[in-house]
């Protein structure tokens, strides 16, 4: 039985994959790991530089180095030392072929397809003799452990976290969505375009009003605080039609609602049609915030 099951190599910065073994056992778990893998591999700019996340039968173990990180699906019964044998030689055999200035300009996923050739060699071995091929010895890897013993790392909380910092929000069980929007329509550029421009005459005519207030009005403050809150309306509009928020729909209408005020408090500085050209913008805007909807979940791991 093989127990290292599965080899990936990753950039740390960014996730991008490099290259990664192919496998020939399609059990649920291993599945599962790989996918996990993906998850992993967007955070590892925020994990030390070796960890391990235990699963039923499989574990999930990495080693991050110069900018690259390797990381193996491995049996349990495997002892951690030769694990982490195992991804100190892969990381021999992979800086002997590539240096940090091609992995660092890679653009693309998977640039290095070549290299698993070199990864299926190397499991083979480790998987028939069970021992390490090059630079490392096993003993030099068990001292260096209890030295310095991985991270044991909670995967939920690796989700949760790469979650947040890819604009994801946290769904309860079954809510079957991540917190992904749907893609921008035309009408959306527009009502951004549209906003934006309303948003530009607004602090243009607020901070020409201000020299005057200060100086010879006095009592007209209170108009440029109407261009200044409209202007931020504006811009607050267009956060909520990019990005999701909770609340949504009660933070769209007290923004329509500001707007529609503040543009009423200044009839008097602005014509009619302004003020309904300015409303129109901001009615669309909320009408298009509510109606963008978020993506139904898509299995996006394919390690």
């Amino acid at each position: 039985m093989s127990l290292i099951l599965f080899a990936f190599v990753v950039r740390v910065r960014d996730g991008l994959p490099l290259s990664a073994s192919t496998d020939f056992e399609h059990n649920r778990e291993l599945q599962e790991r790989k996918q996990q893998l993906r998850t992993i591999s967007k955070a590892l700019a925020r994990f030390p530089d070796r960890g391990t996340i235990k699963g039923r039968e499989l574990n999930i173990y990495f080693v991050s180095s110069e900018g690259v990180s390797y990381m193996t699906v491995c049996h349990c019964s495997l002892p951690v030392a030769k694990a982490f044998c195992f991804l100190e030689d892969l990381h021999w055999e992979f800086t002997a072929c590539f240096n940090s200035t091609v992995v660092a300009l890679a653009a693309r996923p998977y640039p290095f397809l070549e290299f698993d050739g070199t990864i299926q060699k190397l499991k083979q071995h480790y998987n028939q003799s069970g021992g390490p091929t090059l630079e490392v010895t096993l003993a030099e890897v068990q001292g260096d452990l209890r030295v310095h013993p991985p991270q044991v790392i909670n995967l939920e909380e690796v989700e949760l976290t790469n979650g947040t910092a890819n604009g994801h929000i946290e769904q309860g069980p079954g809510s079957g969505q991540n917190g992904r929007l749907q893609p921008v329509t035309a009408a959306g550029i527009l009502s951004l375009v549209l906003n934006i421009m309303c948003a530009s005459l607004n602090i243009i005519r607020g901070v020409h009003l201000i020299e005057y207030t200060f100086q010879d009005d006095y009592e007209g403050k209170w108009n440029v605080v109407a261009f200044l809150l409209a202007f931020v309306c504006c811009l607050l509009q267009c956060h909520l039609y990019l990005f999701h928020s909770s609340l949504k729909k009660l933070k769209s209408f007290t923004l329509l609602i500001v707007i529609v005020l503040c543009n009423l408090y200044l009839l008097g500085l602005r014509n009619p049609w302004q003020l309904i050209f300015h409303m129109s913008v901001a009615s669309l805007s909320t009408l298009l915030i509510l109606t963008r909807k978020l993506q139904d979940r898509t299995n996006d791991c394919g390690v």
